[in-house]
């Protein structure tokens, strides 16, 4: 994590000299190589200090919200006072303070163990999980229930322009669902400690068909900002089902590579394809873009309560 993060800070330095088109592609291509790895790595962090130290999940991931909301607190005045050049410069300062802190000392159970250095076959974990037919089934809701949030990534804000709210005010309705998720892992460790992993994910997935069936059938601006409250639901649950399933029921060497495919299907690719397919609908109506993600989230449903018994889980 500290390498990493010291070369996501060199790579992200080469944007201030260059200004064409191919070098800029090349450095981006290279920092989403690098980068992208902290998200999995630190979730993997996570999940470790759960097992080991018994930290209290959702109260430690709800500080990542917190500055996930700072973040676009900072950027927006940032750019308001300069230019959007300073969002460079942001970025290089956060990813510095990023790499400062994670060589400060860390807890012992994070340092690699004997046991653990002499198993490097990673090969054999990633067979081990995609055999493993309890945490293909996880994985795969993961998957359907993060791409489901396609179309409110990539077009929320296009769509509030279309219901005619002023740009000034959009970022503020946006950040209504970062609150309600920062408040959820806040309290998630209390109210869903002991609920288990398919019962969230049914939630999410209930929760998500609900949230997208409401922008599709009501296409207003308050109706859009109720389904807002509706994130800590579609997102929060099922990122933290996820966590929780991990944390109980695989080894410290899985963790890893458990949470890497996490961040590269569930966060990532699925996310990636649903965006396409979001704006192929988009251009037909806005309201279907959102609805057609319930093709993953009602299918979700019927998954949980097909496995839920077969699997334990």
């Amino acid at each position: 994590m500290t390498w990493t993060a010291f070369a996501s800070l060199l790579i992200m330095t080469l944007y201030i000299f260059v200004d064409t088109f191919i070098p800029l592609l090349i450095i981006t291509i290279v920092f989403s190589l690098v980068y992208p790895n902290l998200l999995p790595a630190m979730e993997s962090s996570a999940s470790v200090l759960i097992q080991t130290e018994r930290i209290h999940y959702g109260k430690s991931r709800s500080f990542g919200s917190i500055g996930y909301t700072v973040g676009l607190l900072l950027i927006g005045a940032v750019t308001a006072i300069w230019n959007e050049q300073a969002i460079l410069w942001v970025m290089l300062i956060g990813l510095a303070l990023v790499w400062y802190f994670h060589t400060r000392p860390a807890p012992p159970s994070l340092t690699i163990q004997p046991e653990i250095r002499e198993s490097k076959n990673k090969k054999s974990e990633v067979k081990r999980l995609i055999t493993s037919k309890p945490f293909v089934t996880v994985l795969t809701l993961s998957i359907l229930l993060q791409g489901a949030h396609a179309s409110y990534y990539n077009y929320g804000f296009i769509y509030l322009q279309d219901l005619g709210v002023n740009s000034l005010y959009i970022g503020l309705v946006l950040i209504v669902a970062v609150l309600l998720e920062i408040l959820f892992f806040a309290r998630a460790d209390l109210y869903f400690s002991k609920t288990k992993v398919s019962t969230m994910y049914l939630i999410a997935a209930s929760g998500s068909t609900l949230r997208w069936l409401l922008i599709f059938l009501f296409p207003t601006v308050w109706v859009f900002v109720i389904s807002q409250l509706l994130h800590a639901v579609s997102f929060g649950v099922a990122h933290y089902a996820f966590i929780q399933f991990i944390s109980k029921r695989l080894s410290q060497n899985e963790i890893p590579t458990a949470q890497g495919m996490y961040a590269s299907l569930a966060m990532g690719l699925s996310t990636a394809i649903l965006t396409f397919i979001g704006g192929y609908l988009y251009e037909i109506s806005p309201g279907i873009a959102f609805l057609g993600m319930t093709v993953c989230t009602i299918p979700s449903i019927f998954i949980v309560l097909f496995t839920r018994k077969k699997f334990s889980y």
